[in-house]
């Protein structure tokens, strides 16, 4: 054991010992490992196990809680909450839900939560005032109300852009048009699955209609990473969930520069959370410029044959293009991604055998919210 191990914390060593050692069963640059059976599904987490072969690929030439119910229709920002647990990240969707009141006008409402998702307040906007001067009324409304101001506002919705932006542009609040909308997203699935169908006015047709950025055809081009800023090398790696939530070793406070998203409490524990290993000797740079920027994912385009991240609202950044090989196991992070609701993570780090610069755990917004 180095003196740098010997006088890290247990959790980051813990957390250092587990990705040493799936980077250590990995292949050398430019090839791929053998797969692995996979030994992920039951029994216990007795040792370090990977839930698929790790594999790298060669650069292109780019806290754990529970969630409170649901607020139904006419319990608006009335549910109570512990101030002490509310951050100052806020998170917020204007948008129309798959109701129609009084038979005839859709219904609008403004969702405020925090990152934690301790905070949760509905406010309906009638359909003839929908216009950043009635959402900016209303969030400054619910701000003088909150124990818990913010300082930061995240929202993640394309099409409604220009209307939140210039609401929130005379506010003293910072405006980050971002995916990185975790807490408030779970929201929305859940009033999807519970609330909306319940309320008179359904449209079952209605749902999913718009999505993040409001177009059914994504035809982004990803662009490449700086150099500067580029990784020599990849690795697709899996963790278990346990090491994520209460009791695991990954927490805020052992991941350098970066940031864990809400973990689902229903996701079994000795599941495994696919993700990406960027190693570079420019890993502070890389992991300072990811702190800087609003990291959502990363995302295996199979079709183009390229590992792509995903930042801010709808910015993409090439990472590596994938021959036959890299695209099967990139399938198979992905399938990985998609059993565990989106959940995936990226971790930054100079090689194998250094902890971490930075760690995202994240989670992939659906396009149908």
């Amino acid at each position: 054991m180095t003196e740098h191990e010997m006088n890290a914390p247990s959790n980051m060593k813990s957390m250092y010992t587990w990705i040493t050692a799936l980077l250590a069963l990995s292949s050398s640059v430019g090839s791929f490992a053998p797969p692995l059976p996979d030994v992920g599904r039951g029994g216990g987490l007795a040792k370090p196990r990977l839930a698929r072969s790790s594999v790298f690929v060669s650069a292109a030439s780019s806290p754990s809680t529970s969630s409170p119910a649901a607020l139904s229709d006419d319990e608006e920002s009335q549910q109570p909450w512990n101030w002490d647990d509310v951050t100052p990240d806020w998170e917020l969707d204007c948008y129309s839900r798959p109701v129609l009141v009084d038979g005839k006008k859709k219904l609008w409402e403004i969702l405020i939560t925090d990152s934690s998702g301790n905070m949760r307040i509905r406010r309906a906007l009638p359909s003839n005032k929908v216009n950043s001067r009635e959402v900016r009324r209303a969030i400054e409304e619910i701000i003088d109300e909150s124990e818990v101001k913010p300082g930061t506002v995240r929202f993640f919705r394309g099409a409604m852009f220009n209307m939140i932006n210039i609401a929130l542009s005379e506010i003293d609040v910072i405006a980050k048009p971002s995916r990185c909308t975790f807490a408030l997203a779970q929201w929305i699935e859940e009033r999807n699955r519970d609330v909306y169908p319940k309320m008179r006015g359904y449209q079952p047709t209605m749902s999913g209609i718009g999505g993040i950025g409001g177009t059914f055809l994504d035809i982004r081009t990803a662009v490449k990473l700086p150099d500067a800023l580029r990784g020599e090398k990849y690795a697709f790696v899996g963790l278990p969930l346990a090491e994520f939530i209460e009791g695991g070793s990954i927490s805020n406070e052992n991941i350098g520069a970066g940031r864990l998203c809400l973990v689902d409490k229903t996701l079994p524990a000795d599941a495994y959370v696919q993700g990406v290993v960027i190693l570079t000797s420019r890993a502070k740079a890389l992991a300072s410029w990811l702190a800087g920027t609003e990291v959502a994912g990363v995302k295996a385009d199979l079709r183009k044959r390229e590992l792509v991240m995903e930042t801010d609202i709808d910015n993409q950044y090439l990472m590596a293009k994938l021959d036959d090989d890299q695209r099967r196991e990139a399938a198979s992070f992905e399938e990985g991604k998609d059993a565990m609701g989106g959940l995936h993570f990226i971790s930054v780090q100079r090689d194998e055998n250094d902890d971490p610069a930075g760690f995202w755990l994240l989670r992939e917004i659906p396009e149908n919210l």
